[in-house]
């Protein structure tokens, strides 16, 4: 969470355009007055709550947007009130066509579910997607790599290789890799965190992760030296270039850490959960959620029936609550419990990221440099 200028002028075009009254299935608002006369009050309701969280997400942007191009100093957390701001946006839109069914618009390009975005407001989306992209720019210090993407691929690979497994679950591996570096950061290297001062880097770890994942890569770090030493000879290279940084904002210590301090434990399980998973989108999901609930998933995994697994723990729900699992509309946060199908299948805000992953592992196995 992409860097064009979004100016004063075009801030106050969409905010007229978002202000004229048109149908929801169209572009733009739907004016209570054209359709209160066939609105029951829970609909009329709900129609006023969307257009009024649409209101209040423009305002934010055009807020942080206008202190941004002025250099003015951010809040603390300066991305929790967008974060916020567009989720309650989206919540009101589900509410809305749950009340409202034949509001459901059309397809967008951020690919959620219709029922849950009108794409009518895909401006505020990537206006949304800029302000974070200039939020959680890199440290001036940070050290980027040339080729981020072949870098994931190739830890991840090298690691399950070290891990035991063959080359084709290792390959596996190394694509649910590339998948992690996309749903942490789309893609982008070694950022910081608009939403938190502890999170940072290519994979998004807290300081102690960092270290505990270093202390990990040096054990397991002579196992690969014995199949692919030029790794190892790159991973010296970037350690001496790092030299007193925070491995976080080094692109490859950033990755390798983090992929030791939560991932490589679970690779030997590559095999099986490809088996029971065979949609690489839904193999990156698991991993992802290793990221958001790792003892749970691990839980999950060990339980031998991993799909049907349930989670009811109220504090796990309000972890995927705050990673957009379970976020939108009320029917989905009344949720108590999930098992993890659906906890997967609720996980669709991620599917975009998960296929640009795969369209970038496609380009590496076909040879680019990336």
């Amino acid at each position: 969470m992409g860097i064009r200028s979004f100016s004063g002028a075009s801030v106050a075009a969409l905010a007229l355009v978002l202000a004229l009254p048109v149908a929801i299935g169209n572009p733009g608002f739907t004016s209570p007055a054209m359709a209160q006369g066939a609105l029951t009050k829970k609909q009329s309701d709900a129609l006023n709550a969307y257009n009024a969280a649409v209101k209040n997400f423009e305002a934010i942007l055009g807020q942080r947007r206008a202190q941004i191009d002025a250099r003015q100093p951010l809040p603390n957390l300066p991305g929790q009130a967008l974060y916020l701001a567009r989720n309650n946006m989206l919540s009101t839109y589900k509410d809305l066509t749950d009340a409202l069914p034949s509001k459901i618009g059309g397809p967008n390009k951020y690919e959620i579910p219709p029922a849950y975005f009108n794409a009518a407001t895909e401006p505020l989306l990537d206006e949304y997607r800029k302000l974070f992209d200039v939020m959680q720019a890199p440290p001036a210090s940070a050290q980027k790599s040339d080729t981020p993407f072949k870098d994931v691929v190739g830890l991840g690979t090298a690691i399950a290789r070290a891990k035991g497994l063959d080359a084709v679950n290792a390959e596996a591996a190394g694509r649910i890799t590339l998948g992690l570096f996309f749903a942490e950061t789309n893609g982008n290297q070694t950022i910081g965190n608009a939403r938190s001062n502890k999170y940072k880097g290519s994979l998004q770890t807290g300081t102690s992760e960092d270290l505990n994942g270093g202390r990990k890569w040096a054990a397991i770090k002579p196992l690969i030296a014995a199949f692919d030493p030029a790794l190892i000879r790159r991973d010296d290279k970037e350690e001496a270039r790092a030299g007193n940084l925070d491995r976080r904002f080094n692109h490859w210590t950033s990755v390798r850490n983090a992929l030791m301090n939560a991932h490589a434990e679970v690779f030997p399980q590559v095999p099986a959960i490809v088996k029971t998973l065979p949609d690489p989108i839904d193999q990156m999901k698991l991993f992802e959620l290793i990221q958001i609930i790792p003892a749970p998933t691990k839980s999950a995994l060990k339980s031998g029936n991993l799909l049907n697994y349930r989670i009811s723990d109220p504090r796990i729900m309000g972890f995927l609550r705050n990673n957009s699992v379970f976020t939108f509309g009320q029917a989905d946060r009344a949720r108590t419990s999930a098992t993890m199908r659906e906890i997967l299948d609720a996980m669709w805000l991620f599917n975009a990221k998960f296929e640009q992953a795969l369209a970038r592992f496609g380009e590496i196995k076909a040879g680019q440099k990336l």
